[in-house]
């Protein structure tokens, strides 16, 4: 009997092709969509549209989704985690940027939702592994950690669409029952083989922004959701200093601001500068955040905390890697070293812009994911 295997639908083309693809290698397969977060939720609230529609999470995107699988004539189920998704996505992506830090929502969901309570749910009516349509590759190295073996995150064919940067957290046990169809792939391959297979959603657009925030503009969610749960934005209105602690602006919050930002700051300080002034830190301690040229953003050491390493088991040397702090970053020439308190030192060979904490480092040798953590 074939394998039983549980496909995540967001609805879009590239889980939609996953599931065409397997159901013609004859796989039993169901899909499952993750009901994450009512779009209509913040309606009404100052600068909230009443619906919103083509991202993920969306009700057009459920339709879709159920559209396909009775296309494909596979069971199909809507699981709903909203508690879930707001308990470990939500409230932290809030907590941190009122902290002065830049979280990366996608990667908690992966972390907490895709890849875990996903697997949870597709164990128990059946199903042996999870198939989605991220673009990587896994695999699994019997050579790995001394002969002992370990499961393997690669990067994609399609490196314009590498997401093994939001995978980074999965565990050898999620990554054993994770299936990435799409590894070998590039995105008008995608399309034209949903094209051949006629999914309604073979020409639909990518979804660019993180789904419970309309339009990207997460200061007015904040606002809204702060308002919903009955709290008050924090007063966290301070001074703009440069890194000697010269007073030279005012701001009225730090979570208006992350390291790199331009836009905003000029207009803020109390004389005017030729030379446009950038975001260089946060100080959340003393609601300061520290501005200045251009070339002080650039740092060759960062730090990072709450690792999890998936080519090896442990960093226990220095180790030559490539180093990717946010999504768009081109992989840069660095060492790792491990420090006390479960954390470790990354060493640029070269200066690198804009180091935020709260964003992800994750680390690279050759095609494999080494593993990760998190910028402090």
């Amino acid at each position: 009997m074939p394998d039983t295997i549980a496909v995540a639908m967001s609805g879009g083309v590239d889980s939609s092709t996953v599931a065409a693809l397997l159901k013609r290698e004859g796989y039993n397969l169901i899909g499952l969509t993750l009901q994450l977060w009512d779009q209509r939720r913040l309606a009404g609230h100052e600068g909230m549209p009443e619906a919103v529609q083509g991202r993920c999470c969306s009700i057009d995107d459920v339709y879709d989704a159920r559209r396909v699988a009775e296309q494909l004539g596979i069971p199909y189920y809507v699981v709903n985690h909203q508690r879930r998704f707001e308990q470990d996505v939500v409230q932290p992506f809030v907590n941190e940027y009122l902290a002065g830090r830049t979280p990366i929502p996608c990667t908690l969901c992966n972390n907490h939702l895709k890849f875990d309570q996903l697997l949870l749910t597709a164990r128990q009516i059946g199903a042996h592994k999870v198939a989605t349509g991220h673009y990587a590759r896994v695999l699994f190295d019997e050579t790995a950690d001394a002969g002992r073996g370990r499961w393997l995150l690669k990067r994609p064919a399609d490196t314009a669409k590498d997401q093994s940067y939001f995978l980074f957290g999965l565990t050898q046990d999620q990554l054993a029952h994770s299936l990435f169809p799409l590894g070998n792939m590039v995105k008008p391959e995608v399309r034209a083989l949903a094209e051949a297979e006629n999914l309604r959603v073979a020409h639909k657009p990518d979804s660019q922004e993180i789904c419970f925030i309309p339009g990207g503009d997460y200061k007015t969610f904040l606002a809204a959701y702060l308002d919903e749960q009955g709290r008050d934005m924090p007063d966290t209105a301070g001074d703009l200093v440069t890194p000697d602690g010269e007073v030279v602006g005012a701001h009225d919050g730090i979570h208006h601001f992350t390291v790199g930002q331009k836009k905003g700051v000029q207009q803020r300080l109390h004389a005017h500068h030729s030379t446009p002034f950038y975001v260089l830190g946060i100080e959340p301690a003393k609601n300061r955040v520290v501005v200045g040229e251009e070339p002080l953003l650039h740092a060759r050491t960062a730090t990072a905390d709450r690792l999890n390493w998936i080519s090896i088991s442990d960093l226990r040397e220095p180790m030559r890697i490539l180093a990717k702090i946010r999504h768009r970053h081109e992989p840069a020439p660095a060492t790792i070293r491990p420090l006390g308190d479960s954390q470790i030192q990354i060493d640029f060979d070269e200066p690198q812009r804009a180091i935020t904490p709260g964003q992800a480092a994750i680390f690279f040798s050759g095609e494999n994911v080494v593993g990760g953590g998190w910028l402090r």
